[in-house]
């Protein structure tokens, strides 16, 4: 008699079969277990190590069994899966990158505690001093620039060929860095009013300088005319097609630059916030920052979520204006000059400021690529860039330049605008330290390095809180 001629004895039979193997597997487990075990504590005990966290109590490393049954003679690993901390917060260009390139972008947004306290608003300001080339937001647009003139064929690295530029100082030096990281040379023109520091780190950057007289945008002489006609007589010497080539960046009217902060700025800023972000402000020299991250945030296929649900509907983009530049007329009011403005009557040609860097009294192309997306302006006057700049050191432990200040002023004024709750991200532009013989100098001269600075911030800035 077979078991197939009894079912119910065959499946008996598959029962008991089943049981057995189930022993000896769970005996074969036994030795396995502990390994697995001891491997798995053992990874975690070094991810504390390498991140400074203690570890356990009793810690030490079990003696390895290497008895294990079925599963031949090598351990089996047991893979953990769980980022760790660190590795959940590191940006996309952790590790190792190419060249001085891979230093430019993702950069931290930070909130800057004391204006979020004063203004009952979270004040987030995306940290560009931090970019690695020339250390400003600038370094984005220098890039972008290089690359397209590259991609056009006008410029051929190792041919000596020159990139020329009119710049008050910030472009200028993350054109004469990445130039010399890609196989070019730099030619700076700068008006003679910018701060020495300016100048003397593009000579060590390699980059040839000349300073020259502040002169109004229709004189040849000025320092953006200037440099478009050494480009091109540069060019025009060329002995033949194999000879070097002068390229001129034109940073105002390039669409690459507002390009950058499109393609950039705006999504980091997206992405660091989750898209909750109730303001962005910034200040406007060639207007390409606050053009493209407008661009970006405003874009209809940009999903926002507004932090405040009291707040308008609409994304509020604002734009920081110091004294004497006529933008803060032409978003407000639609025409450049106010009375008091009008060309003769301001002691400077360019902007009547002591601020570097933003400010301008023509509009760029960068700028009219995102004009009509701007909402609002603020006027920050000098005595109030100053008096920033010295809080935010007393308070924050930041050392900011002009431009900097300016955006932590106007960023103040619309958060104070917007209700309780609501997110407002604006821009550190550069560090303090290529603002000393100027800026700086001038905060020191206004005494406010003397005494503390007072504990109401509203009061300092002479704002007025809204009701």
């Amino acid at each position: 008699m077979s078991l197939s001629d009894h079912p119910r004895a065959y499946g008996t039979a598959a029962v008991a079969v089943a049981f057995v193997a189930g022993v000896l597997v769970t005996l074969g487990f036994k030795d396995l277990y502990p390994d697995l075990e001891r491997r798995y504590q053992q990874h975690k005990r070094y991810q504390r190590r390498a991140q400074g966290g203690p570890t356990p109590a009793g810690g030490g490393v079990a003696p390895r069994r290497s008895s294990m049954m079925f599963w031949g003679s090598g351990p089996v690993e047991l893979e953990d899966r769980e980022k760790t901390a660190s590795e959940a917060h590191l940006p996309p260009t952790a590790g190792i990158v190419d060249g001085i390139e891979g230093c430019i972008g993702h950069t931290p947004l930070i909130k800057i505690h004391s204006l979020s306290l004063a203004t009952g608003r979270t004040i987030l300001a995306k940290a560009e001093f931090l970019n690695g080339a020339g250390n400003s937001p600038k370094d984005r647009v220098a890039l972008s620039m290089i690359q397209a003139a590259e991609e056009a064929g006008l410029l051929v690295p190792n041919r000596g060929d020159t990139i020329y530029e009119g710049t008050v100082g910030s472009t200028g030096i993350s054109l004469a860095a990445l130039a010399r990281a890609r196989g070019y040379r730099a030619h700076i023109c700068m008006p003679d009013d910018q701060s020495l520091e300016k100048s003397d780190l593009l000579h060590h950057l390699g980059a040839t300088v000349e300073r020259v007289p502040v002169a109004p945008i229709t004189s040849p002489a000025h320092f953006v005319n200037l440099a478009r006609r050494r480009a091109a007589e540069h060019t025009q010497s060329a002995a033949d097609e194999n000879a070097s080539r002068g390229f001129f960046a034109d940073q105002f009217e390039s669409a690459a630059n507002h390009q950058a902060h499109e393609r950039t700025t705006g999504p980091e800023i997206h992405r660091q916030t989750g898209g909750r972000i109730d303001a962005f402000v910034a200040g406007a020299g060639t207007g390409g920052t606050i053009a493209g991250v407008a661009r970006y945030l405003k874009d209809p296929n940009t999903k926002l979520k507004l932090s405040n649900k009291n707040a308008d509907a609409n994304l509020r983009i604002v734009l920081a204006d110091p004294q004497g530049s006529g933008l803060y007329n032409k978003v407000r009011h639609g025409v450049m000059y106010a009375p008091t403005e009008r060309e003769g009557t301001r002691r400077r040609q360019q902007v009547d400021s002591i601020v570097e860097g933003v400010g301008i009294n023509r509009v760029t192309d960068n700028f009219e690529a995102g004009r009509d997306l701007i909402d609002d302006a603020v006027r920050v006057t000098d005595v109030q860039a100053c008096s920033m700049a010295r809080w935010l050191v007393e308070h924050d432990g930041i050392f900011a330049g002009s431009s900097s200040a300016v955006n932590c002023v106007a960023a103040v004024v619309t958060a104070l605008a917007l209700p309780e709750g609501s997110t407002v991200v604006t821009i550190l532009c550069d560090s303090g330290t290529r603002h000393l013989s100027k800026f700086w100098k001038k905060v020191a001269e206004m005494g406010l390095e003397d005494e503390p600075t007072p504990d109401d911030l509203l009061v300092l800035l002479a704002i007025e809180k809204p009701r």
